[in-house]
């Protein structure tokens, strides 16, 4: 019996990513290493494509948090979970064009169900906000010491709803994932 080609097998996939306009994805493990080789990719990619330079920026620093808050808070680690240094975690991104031009940026990964409802909350007041507000809360988060249990400066979500023309969108599926921790999906359209 003749084994599948593998353009049958995995070719549905590629041409999905190229009908949709993917420009980068990674799905996998997430490091600081691999976060500044993906960055790399993506910074070079944008500049040959001549997207302009304040667009490049607002990918570039948006992509850079969201692989960051994989990093910390994703909950598939390599690394132990108290580990803060050196981690190893799971989740995806991805960035696409759109037809007119503008990118969406996508990002996944399972979080425990406490830092969902904390995402939950902070995203929901996000998305309240005017695009002032979200620049007042960033230089004013900037000021303030790192909030207790944070792994950053508390900055991420407000970097990428700064950067973003339109209110961030975001999900939480719990059938997504074998042992039934949500999976966060986070979309920003740059």
């Amino acid at each position: 019996m003749p084994m599948p080609l593998i353009a049958e097998k995995y070719g549905s996939f590629f041409n999905l990513a190229r009908q949709h306009q993917v420009i980068f994805y990674y799905v996998g493990y997430f490091s600081q290493n691999i976060v500044a080789a993906m960055a790399e990719a993506v910074k070079l990619q944008l500049e040959v494509s001549g997207v302009a330079g304040p667009t490049r920026r607002k990918l570039f620093s948006s992509f850079v948090e969201m692989a960051q808050n994989i990093i910390h808070y994703s909950a598939v680690s390599l690394t132990p979970p108290k580990q803060d240094d050196g981690e190893l975690r799971h989740g995806s991104v991805c960035i696409r064009r759109e037809c007119d031009g503008s990118f969406l940026l996508l990002c996944a990964n399972p979080v425990e169900q406490a830092v969902a409802d904390d995402l939950r909350g902070k995203l929901e007041a996000l998305r309240e906000m005017t695009l002032d507000e979200i620049k007042l809360a960033y230089r004013q988060t900037l000021r303030e010491e790192t909030p207790l249990g944070s792994k950053g400066a508390g900055i991420g979500l407000l970097t990428v709803a700064r950067d973003a023309r339109e209110p961030l969108e975001f999900d939480f599926d719990v059938t997504d994932s074998a042992g039934q921790t949500p999976v966060f999906y986070l979309k920003a359209a740059i």
